[in-house]
C-alpha cells in the first residue's frame, strides 16, 4: 500500500472580519487572487494557497456549526534568505497591521526568528535559518541530515 504524498496544497484561515483581515495581508504585499469572491479571499503561494474564510462559515463547512474556531495553537512561517530580509518583512507585516509577539532575535538553533499575530491573532514566525537555505524561488527544502 503506498502512503499519501506529504504535503499541503491550501491553508485556510477562520476570520472574524473579512475586510480588516484582507486589509492586513494586502497591507503585508500580498496580491488576492481574481478567483476570490466576497465570503473567500485566495492568495496563491509556491505551489499551495492561503484562503481566508469567515469563523463562523468555516466551522459549519467542517460540520460544526456554531464551534467555536480559536486561534494560536499553530504557527505559519515565513523563511527569509537573510536576516535582513527577515527584518524587512516582519517590519512589513507590523506597519499592516500585525502585532508583535515576539520581536526578532538571535535564536538558540543558531537563527534569527520572530513572531507575530494577524488580525485574527494566528501566528506567523518570521526567520534566518541559515543551516535551512532557500532555493532561488524561495522554496525551502529540508537538508540531509
Amino acid at each position: 500500500m503506498s502512503l499519501p504524498m506529504q504535503r499541503v496544497t491550501l491553508i485556510t484561515l477562520g476570520v472574524a472580519d473579512m475586510e480588516r483581515a484582507r486589509g492586513f495581508y494586502e497591507g503585508w504585499g500580498w496580491r488576492r487572487h481574481p478567483a476570490s469572491m466576497d465570503g473567500l479571499s485566495l492568495y496563491q503561494l509556491h505551489g499551495q494557497a492561503l484562503a481566508l474564510f469567515s469563523r463562523g462559515e468555516l466551522a459549519a463547512d467542517q460540520g460544526r456549526p456554531g464551534a467555536e474556531l480559536g486561534t494560536g495553537a499553530m504557527t505559519l512561517a515565513q523563511n527569509c534568505g537573510s536576516e535582513a530580509e527577515a527584518d524587512a518583512v516582519f517590519d512589513s507585516a507590523i506597519k499592516a497591521g500585525g502585532t508583535v509577539l515576539k520581536r526578532l532575535e538571535r535564536a538558540f538553533w543558531g537563527g534569527y526568528s520572530g513572531y507575530l499575530a494577524d488580525p485574527d491573532g494566528h501566528v506567523w514566525e518570521i526567520a534566518f535559518n541559515p543551516g535551512w537555505p532557500l532555493d532561488a524561488d524561495g522554496n525551502l527544502t529540508l537538508p540531509a541530515p
